[in-house]
């Protein structure tokens, strides 16, 4: 599976099941696409403001509801082992993808993942292990924001660094060199850590040093 990143504005994500996995699923897309979450109960409280509707599909009715919703995404996040297989066996022949939430190993076409991810401004980081793990992507997400903590900054830094020095007319190999410094660089590291609010004499100092920073 190649990982991809995937706008849902203004799409519908349509979710299957109401226990804490298709509540999960359902916050992690209600930011942004219209979810709808179909389930005969609702064990969590917490759907991040998806469309919650009350009903037992079975395997006809989900062909329905696909066709009525007409979704981007459909996730199968039932407790029914053989209704999640038909949720993403009508799924793949509408040519729809599907998250089937029990699922992992090789996986059908259309099939994806939803991976644990860290967002930090404009930097996502993501990671899956597949279904296999969740505890290994829980982990790894976690050392991911202890890490990177500050990543979103530098990277808003770096761009308004390259806009400045392409403004200043310094060529694209140079300019990248210097940009470079400045991502490797310690000490602007430590500059956006500790809270300064204007860290740019860190890096200015930093590229007028051509012998790089690693401190």
């Amino acid at each position: 599976m190649i990982p991809l990143f995937h706008d849902f504005t203004d799409e519908t994500v349509l979710v299957f099941g109401g226990g804490s996995v298709g509540a999960r699923k359902s916050r992690k897309f209600a930011d942004e696409a219209d979810v709808v979450v179909v389930s005969p109960e609702f064990a969590d409280a917490d759907f991040g403001g998806a469309e919650r509707v009350r009903e037992a599909p079975d395997a006809e009715a989900v062909v329905e509801w696909i066709d009525r919703t007409d979704p981007a995404l459909v996730v199968a996040a039932t407790d029914d082992a053989a209704l999640n297989d038909a949720i993403a066996e009508v799924a793949d022949e509408r040519g729809v993808l599907v998250n089937q939430t029990d699922a992992s190993g090789e996986r059908d076409a259309n099939s994806v993942v939803v991976p644990a991810t860290v967002e930090d401004g404009p930097v996502t980081m993501a990671v899956s292990t597949d279904g296999t793990s969740p505890a290994v992507s829980k982990y790894l997400r976690e050392r991911f924001e202890e890490e990177f903590a500050g990543v979103g900054e530098m990277a808003e830094l770096t761009a308004e660094l390259r806009q400045d020095l392409r403004d200043e007319g310094m060529g694209p190999e140079e300019r990248r060199a210097a940009v470079r410094r400045v991502v490797n660089s310690g000490r602007v590291w430590k500059a956006l850590d500790s809270g300064r609010s204007n860290p740019s004499q860190v890096v200015s100092a930093v590229i007028s040093n051509n012998t790089g920073d690693s401190s």
